[in-house]
């Protein structure tokens, strides 16, 4: 049960990855709280379905192209008339040590993560400039600062998502524009694939002793995206049972 809630009618908000997982619950809760809500996934039929569960509009794109970004943007802006929170969570893995990673390997994780995040952002930007306010949440990841083995690709690609996130802050905050990050640790398609053995030493370290549910972490990036967050820009915020401690 909620304790507090945020009123975002009249407000348009665009998530990517958000077929299902996390992004799905970001887009129901702002859905939930009033707003126009456009859900961004490379695939078209499960974008298609998550939009339909929740009252939302579902578009297929790859975040790392940069003409199909450019057109869902137009056309969210040219639907609604505005747009006003942008949050990037899409993501994928290609994981394995670093001797035997390929390059496809290493460009495909740094294209979604890294580049979709960039992708999106450029193409935001100069509506919310128009507009005077905006709002972008990016997703890191606590592997973008501590790091995890069979992970460099995704670890570099969450801590250049962080970097971004601080420079991108600082530049945008004269128009009014915040941007800020969370670092998630919730139960996720990607948790899922974790083998057990590895799983359970994953959750032994976080204090809380479990993984978040989606929802949680959709509670936060609602608090980064509403008018009580208006002076803050630039965090990372850690939405992880204390595992950042």
């Amino acid at each position: 049960m909620r304790n507090i809630t945020f009123d975002f009618t009249g407000r348009t908000v665009v998530v990517t990855g958000a077929a299902r997982g996390v992004g799905l619950a970001v887009g129901r809760y702002f859905r939930q709280a009033g707003a126009t809500v456009y859900l961004v996934d490379l695939e078209a039929g499960p974008v298609k379905e998550a939009a339909d569960e929740i009252g939302a509009t579902g578009l297929a794109a790859d975040v790392a192209d940069t003409g199909q970004v450019t057109e869902v943007v137009e056309r969210v802006v040219s639907e609604s008339g505005r747009l006003d929170v942008l949050v990037n969570n899409a993501g994928n893995l290609r994981d394995g040590v670093v001797w035997k990673l390929s390059d496809d390997d290493y460009e495909s994780v740094m294209a979604v993560h890294a580049g979709g995040t960039f992708r999106f952002t450029r193409a935001v930007v100069p509506h919310f400039r128009r507009q005077g306010a905006g709002r972008i949440i990016n997703v890191t990841s606590y592997t973008g600062l501590r790091g995890n083995p069979g992970q460099s690709n995704y670890s570099m690609a969450k801590a250049g998502i962080i970097g971004f996130t601080r420079t991108t802050a600082k530049e945008l905050a004269r128009f009014g524009i915040t941007v800020n990050a969370i670092s998630p640790s919730a139960q996720t398609r990607m948790i899922a694939s974790v083998p057990q053995e590895k799983l359970a030493q994953l959750t032994a370290a976080i204090p809380m002793g479990r993984f978040a549910d989606a929802s949680e972490m959709a509670a936060a990036v609602a608090f980064l995206a509403s008018d009580e967050a208006s002076y803050i820009t630039g965090v990372v915020l850690p939405v992880d049972g204390g595992m950042a401690i």
